[in-house]
């Protein structure tokens, strides 16, 4: 750059100094007659108010006739009166049957041309204390294949698709769900295909096999993908209830495979397929016709299995026992596959829990509305002014720690249990400092939250519960799940009241509760500099003491 150059960039560097202001836009009086520019809709006239420390524009709108249509403020003339429709009283209730063979029957109506049908059943890993573990999990890919009256899965795929219908299946660790979305006039197709679908399946060895190979497949891909939560769930369940019941695995161990076959499968399904553990489950569609198909395709035709002998050493009966917490640490030392494209470093995993409890549990509702007041993500949105993101998780750790990746809060309800937890991630030299920030945020559940807060939980928790039940497959679920356990449903009324009853008291109360169980952690990655159990473990018992300058929680 020249000496000219650089006197140029010096004079205009001070020129604020020496030139005198200008305006962006120039002050102008506005006159009494003007008529105001506005945005060039329609004709606005102005006038000037002088009061209130200076000049304003009242905008009046202009009384010049621009239609010869009617105005809509006055009734239009020879119309008949409106008529509005009301709701009727049987909208808003949920009919249960129970048959003779303790089959129960739920359904409730709903506007609309198509319908939601499916069975619940009290299935899942939770039972397969007996059996190999992962027998859900072929069931899952079994599902909609071969039966008495199909002949294959194409067979079964054309019958839904001459009336727009979609089916699929899916497991929990205490439920298996098998449903239908169709058109409401193909009601008695529908239940004909599920009820040969769940009792008539002919699980032929091809199929076994092609199911053995999916799951291999999906075990496989789980392993190559960075997201580690459906793996780091079972690790937790498996921390949390040691070798009993949720404990189990819900994805099928890779030494499974081979061990899982067709007289497996059908000694599983004779005893957890019975007609007192599934719930029939309908929405849009009228009970009464339900019913009746229901008493033809799944009472009058027996089930496969009543014809066929199976293995005399397979288990007789059903695990019915009751989910015992025991708490504890599982880790697994590993490489965990990385985003190279996204510039994503390598990522170590936790998983921080405590016992919660049931869904039929008084302090179900103040637990759900703790975990939305935790909250947590992703940090891609954890930043920013306007984001909307005022949980616990966000403001105080992913909002203030850059090398967090992640950190989520779970409640897990079951029957008889439940399992509350968060999950974080971040680069491995993190790991002990990730841990001691959950730890700490979830000791701060004990304190009593702001009032803002837990308002601005309890609204968002009844907004997202009536949000999802707008949906037809999610109603469904609601009601089988619901009838399934208690034999009624509580509708969406219920607990929006439950909810706004919440106060900062149970807040406290469920928090402490949670706190005062055996810690659970389950760990994968690289984590190498994981806290000791013992550790963490004295941390919550409030044994941590101070390192230096700042207070650590772990020895």
């Amino acid at each position: 750059m020249n000496v000219r150059s650089f006197s140029m960039l010096k004079l205009l560097k001070n020129s604020w100094r020496t030139f005198p202001r200008r305006f962006a836009t120039k002050v102008t009086t506005v006159g009494g007659d003007e008529i105001g520019s506005g945005t060039g809709i329609g004709q606005i006239t102005g006038r000037v108010r002088s009061d209130e420390g200076g000049p304003h524009k009242v905008n009046t709108p202009s009384k010049e006739i621009v239609t010869h249509l009617p105005p809509l403020t006055e009734p239009l003339p020879n119309m008949p009166e409106a008529v509005y429709a009301k709701s009727l009283a049987e909208s808003a209730t949920t009919k249960v049957t129970t048959l003779a063979n303790g089959l129960r029957i739920a359904s409730e109506p709903r506007y609309g041309q198509f319908c939601t049908v499916g069975l619940v059943l009290d299935s899942g890993p939770r039972y397969e204390v007996a059996y190999p573990s992962g027998v859900s999990h072929f069931l899952e890919k079994l599902a909609f294949n071969s039966t008495v009256n199909f002949p294959n899965k194409d067979a079964i795929l054309k019958e839904l698709e001459k009336n727009g219908g979609i089916c699929d299946c899916q497991s929990s660790r205490d439920t298996l769900i098998y449903a239908a979305s169709i058109d409401s006039r193909a009601l008695e197709s529908v239940t004909r295909l599920l009820g040969d679908v769940t009792l008539r399946p002919t699980l032929n060895e091809q199929e076994v096999n092609l199911a053995r190979r999916a799951v291999s497949f999906e075990l496989e891909t789980l392993g190559m993908r960075p997201e580690q939560e459906p793996i780091l769930m079972d690790m937790i369940h498996a921390a949390a209830y040691r070798d009993n019941t949720l404990g189990l695995p819900k994805l099928c161990p890779p030494q499974n495979l081979d061990s899982i076959d067709r007289n497996v499968l059908m000694n599983y399904l004779k005893y957890h397929h019975s007609p007192s553990r599934m719930v029939i489950a309908g929405v849009g569609v009228d009970h009464d016709e339900l019913v009746e198909h229901v008493e033809k395709y799944f009472v009058e035709n027996e089930a496969i299995w009543m014809k066929e002998t199976l293995p005399s050493e397979a288990p007789k009966q059903v695990d019915t026992s009751v989910a015992q917490y025991t708490g504890g640490l599982v880790k697994e030392h590993c490489e965990i596959p990385i985003y190279a494209a996204a510039g994503l470093p390598e990522l170590a995993h936790v998983v921080l829990g405590f016992e919660g409890c049931s869904h039929q549990d008084p302090d179900f509702v103040p637990l759900c509305v703790l975990n939305i007041m935790m909250g947590g993500g992703g940090s891609f949105s954890a930043g920013g002014p306007g984001k909307g993101m005022y949980s616990r998780l966000y403001t105080k750790v992913l909002n203030r720690y850059h090398w967090m990746y992640s950190a989520t809060a779970y409640n897990h309800a079951y029957v008889d249990t439940g399992l509350f937890c968060i999950h974080g991630s971040a680069p491995p030299q993190h790991m002990r400092d990730m841990v001691e920030v959950l730890t700490r945020e979830l000791m701060n559940m004990a304190f009593e939250p702001g009032t803002e807060e837990l308002m601005r939980s309890k609204i968002q928790l009844q907004s997202m519960l009536l949000m999802n039940l707008e949906s037809r497959p999610v109603v469904f679920e609601d009601v089988g799940r619901q009838v399934l356990v208690t034999g009624n449903r509580k509708r969406p009324e219920h607990f929006i009241r439950e909810i706004e009853k919440v106060t900062a008291a149970d807040i406290q109360r469920v928090a402490q509760r949670l706190l005062s169980s055996v810690p659970s952690v389950a760990a994968r990655g690289d984590i190498q500099n994981l806290p000791e159990m013992a550790h963490i473990t004295s941390a919550f018992n409030g044994t941590g003491r101070s390192l230096g300058r700042r207070l650590s929680l772990f020895k």
